[in-house]
C-alpha cells in the first residue's frame, strides 16, 4: 500500500478519533482535573514547607511552584495514556475492529489514529495545566527557545506514553483493566524528583528513582524552563523514550495483527 493511502486513511481514522474525543470530554477533564488537584494541593498544602527545603532561586511557595510544575506537566501526560487505553480497549471489545479488518485500510491506521489523537489531547490538557500553574505562581524564567526546546521533549514523552497506552488497551481484558494498568504510570512521578529532591529519599528508594524514566524527563524539563542543567538529562530521556516507544509500536502491532482478547460484545 502506498504512503498515500497509508496516510488518508489514518488521516480518517484520526477524525473519527478526534469526534469521539468531542462527544466524550470526560477522559480530557479526568487528564486535566487530577494535575490540577494536585497542583493545588502541592502548592498551597505543602508549598511553604517544602520550597523552604529546596536549594531554588526563591525560597518558600513561589520556589516551590517553578519546582513542582514540570511533575505536574508529566503527570498529565502520564494522564493521557489511560485515555488511550481505555480508547483503545473499547475498539478492541465492542467489534468495531472486526469490521475494519474485512475494509482494504491501510491496518496500522486503527492504532495511529488513537496515537495522533492521543497527542493531540494531551496538548490541549497540558496547555490548560501550564496556565493554570501560571495563575498559581509559575514563573519559568525560559525564553522562546528554552519553551520550544521543552515542547520538543514533552512531544517525545508523550508519545512513547501513548503507545504504552495502546499496548495496555491492546491487551486488556476489559475496560475496568484497560483504565487501571496505565495508572500505574500515574505512580512515578511522585517516585522520582518531581516533587522532593531525589537525594532527601531512604537509600533503596533513592536508587528507584534515580533509575526510572520519569526522574530524567522530570529534571529535563525543569531545566529547561528554570534555567538549571539539561545535557544529561536530555540524553537519558531520548534514550527512555526511544526504547518505550519502538517496543510499545512492535508489541502494539503485533497484538493488533492477532486480534482482540475477548470475544465483542454481543
Amino acid at each position: 500500500m502506498t504512503a498515500t493511502y497509508a496516510l488518508r486513511d489514518s488521516s480518517t481514522m484520526l477524525r473519527r478519533n478526534l469526534r469521539r474525543m468531542r462527544r466524550y470530554p470526560s477522559t480530557t477533564l479526568f487528564q486535566i482535573l487530577l494535575p490540577v488537584v494536585f497542583l493545588l494541593l502541592f502548592v498551597y498544602v505543602f508549598g511553604a514547607t517544602l520550597g523552604d527545603g529546596l536549594a531554588t532561586r526563591a525560597a518558600g511557595r513561589p520556589g516551590y511552584v517553578n519546582y513542582v510544575a514540570p511533575a505536574i506537566i508529566l503527570l498529565t501526560v502520564a494522564g493521557g495514556a489511560t485515555s488511550t487505553a481505555i480508547s483503545v480497549a473499547t475498539d478492541m471489545n465492542e467489534g468495531i475492529i472486526d469490521r475494519f479488518r474485512t475494509m482494504a485500510i491501510w491496518r496500522p491506521s486503527v492504532l495511529a489514529g488513537h496515537v495522533i489523537a492521543a497527542m493531540i489531547q494531551s496538548l490541549v490538557a497540558v496547555t490548560v495545566v501550564i496556565a493554570v500553574a501560571v495563575g498559581v505562581g509559575f514563573r519559568p524564567s525560559a525564553g522562546a527557545l528554552g519553551w520550544l526546546a521543552a515542547a520538543g521533549v514533552l512531544a517525545m514523552i508523550t508519545l512513547a506514553l501513548t503507545w504504552l497506552g495502546v499496548v495496555s488497551g491492546l491487551v486488556a481484558k476489559g475496560l475496568e483493566s484497560a483504565s487501571n494498568t496505565p495508572m500505574l504510570l500515574m505512580l512515578l512521578p511522585f517516585l522520582g524528583s518531581g516533587f522532593v529532591p531525589t537525594a532527601s529519599m531512604p537509600a533503596g528508594l533513592r536508587q528507584f528513582a534515580t533509575y526510572q524514566p520519569f526522574t530524567p524527563f522530570t529534571d529535563a524539563i525543569r531545566g529547561l524552563l528554570d534555567g538549571g542543567p539539561t545535557g544529561g538529562h536530555l540524553v537519558v530521556s531520548a534514550t527512555w523514550c526511544a526504547g518505550i516507544a519502538v517496543v510499545g509500536y512492535v508489541w502494539s502491532v503485533k497484538r493488533y495483527s492477532r486480534g482482540p482478547r475477548v470475544p465483542p460484545a454481543q
